[in-house]
Formats: structure tokens, C-alpha cells, sequence
């Protein structure tokens, strides 16, 4: 029984994990004012909120910054 709840958490955390990656994949660009890349949410706070912790550590670790919406 704790081997399976391991291997969905183990699951669960992985679609987490590739859907964070995706998103960060497909939503990135270099603003051209300061040069640095930044990983553009959707208006949907929902997402931005969802993937917020893996946002912070993946800032930490690569310096890519992020926020919602397009720049102005």
C-alpha cells in the first residue's frame, strides 16, 4: 500500500514537474529593455499561482524571472 502511494506521488510530482517545463518552454521570451528572459504566465492566475513554487526555484537556480501577462 505505501508503495503505491509512493509511486503516485512520485507520479503526481513528475506531471507537475513536465507541466511546469512545457510552460516554461513555450512561454518564454527576452524582453529587449534589460536582455533577460522572462517566463510569461497567462492572465489566468490560476496558473501562475499553481506553478509559483517551482517558479522561484527554478529563478534561483537559471536567473530566468517571470510574471503575468505581456510587457508593456
Amino acid at each position: 500500500m505505501k508503495q503505491k502511494i509512493l509511486i503516485g506521488a512520485i507520479l503526481l510530482f513528475s506531471l507537475y514537474f513536465l507541466g511546469y517545463i512545457w510552460l516554461r518552454q513555450s512561454h518564454s521570451e527576452i524582453w529587449e529593455k534589460d536582455g533577460k528572459t522572462y517566463v510569461i504566465f497567462p492572465a489566468n492566475k490560476i496558473l501562475y499561482y499553481f506553478f509559483r513554487p517551482l517558479s522561484f526555484i527554478d529563478n534561483k537556480f537559471t536567473g530566468i524571472d517571470f510574471h503575468i501577462g505581456q510587457h508593456i
